[in-house]
């Protein structure tokens, strides 16, 4: 991996070495290289800990305790669900049982055709318009099944 080709490595290194000296430096290192990859490369794991004189342990440890890093590529869409009390008070719990039957996949997965991730989230900070989505950073409000179909099918009208 030292030299690999596609320059995965030495991009890493790179976000490593440039945070390495800020306090608690891992987490930061680690949303670089989420938000440069999409999710964090398990053959990133060495290079970070190699950095912050870390074991493979320790830093696969704080990724895989995070809900927000993926260790998996994601979809070309992600759709997070927000599953705090406001958005399950006003209708979530129905909300989420008919994205999962609708894209045929539970919380953490993505589609067979790499096209939709799912994923929970426990706050999204619209609570005034519960239930609340977000569909590729892009927040929703007041989402009910019906109005989440609508937004599927203008994603796909979009040709996303």
């Amino acid at each position: 991996m030292r030299n690999s080709p596609d320059g995965h490595e030495e991009a890493v290194r790179s976000i490593a070495s440039s945070l390495r000296y800020k306090p608690g430096a891992l987490l930061p290192i680690l949303h670089k290289v989420q938000e440069r990859f999409g999710y964090v490369p398990a053959r990133s794991l060495a290079v970070i800990a190699d950095v912050l004189n870390l074991s493979r342990a320790e830093v696969y440890g704080v990724v895989s305790f995070y809900h927000d890093f993926r260790s998996e590529p994601p979809g070309e869409h992600v759709i997070r669900v927000c599953r705090a009390e406001s958005c399950q008070a006003m209708g979530a719990v129905e909300l989420v049982a008919h994205i999962k039957r609708k894209l045929k996949l539970d919380f953490g997965q993505t589609s067979a055709n790499q096209r939709f991730t799912l994923e929970p989230v426990y706050c999204l900070g619209n609570c005034a318009c519960s239930p609340a989505i977000t569909i590729d950073q892009e927040i929703y409000g007041r989402v009910t099944p019906r109005r989440f179909d609508d937004l599927l099918a203008e994603l796909e009208g979009r040709g996303g």
